[in-house]
């Protein structure tokens, strides 16, 4: 019995070792040679501060600012928490949305759904009652981190941030542009803006508008 368990053994110790050690550290190890960054989690850092990271969203509240899609990682962008919201297309929740028990004061039970979020949009971008929005405007993604929106999306901010920080729209439109990823090799996916990125890029052609940041509420 001994001589049949041996090798089976074997076997698994030695994979174990393989596929444990010796592959995660060979691919951890050129990983780092080729794309250091990448490997590190295209952290950004500014002045020697790490502010964040190319692959992971965060929330923009003031109008000077382009603003992410809606989150439903935590209470928004939470990376320790990252979800969708697992509503199908046919959930009334995600369709109509839910308005808030007032039998239940403890606890706010609302939730936007997409004509809400539809509605919030077209406010802060002064758009028409009745104009389009684009999709990722009013879904939220898989992950809840996504730091990505559609250039569509960028579009109709752009008046909204050009005017908060007193710049022309074609300059603002300008670092939309220069922020706008195409599809992967010309064939997956869709055109992008990295929001995190182009934020950064917009304080840094314009610092002098750069808006300041929210007072803390009084305790």
């Amino acid at each position: 019995m001994l001589r049949q368990l041996r090798p089976a053994l074997m076997s698994v110790l030695a994979f174990t070792i393989i596929t444990g050690l010796f592959f995660p550290f060979a691919i951890t190890g050129i990983s780092q040679v080729l794309f250091p960054k990448q490997a590190r989690g295209s952290l950004i850092e500014q002045n020697g501060k790490i502010i964040g990271s190319e692959l992971i969203g965060q929330t923009f509240a003031q109008p000077g600012y382009f603003h992410s899609r809606p989150s439903a990682a935590g209470g928004g962008y939470d990376a320790g928490a990252s979800s969708g919201s697992n509503l199908g297309p046919t959930s009334s929740k995600l369709i109509k949305g839910i308005e808030d028990d007032p039998a239940t004061k403890d606890a706010d039970e609302s939730y936007s759904g997409i004509p809400q979020l539809a509605v919030a949009y077209r406010k802060e971008n002064n758009l028409a009652a009745d104009a389009s929005v684009p999709a990722d405007a009013v879904t939220r993604s898989a992950s809840g981190l996504d730091p990505e929106i559609s250039p569509e999306n960028a579009a109709l901010q752009a008046p909204r941030v050009a005017a908060a920080r007193k710049l022309g729209e074609d300059a603002v439109r300008k670092l939309v542009d220069e922020n706008t990823a195409g599809r992967t090799l010309g064939l997956f996916g869709e055109p992008r803006v990295n929001v995190v990125l182009l934020n950064l890029a917009l304080d840094k052609a314009a610092p002098d508008s750069k808006p300041k940041p929210a007072a803390s509420p009084a305790p």
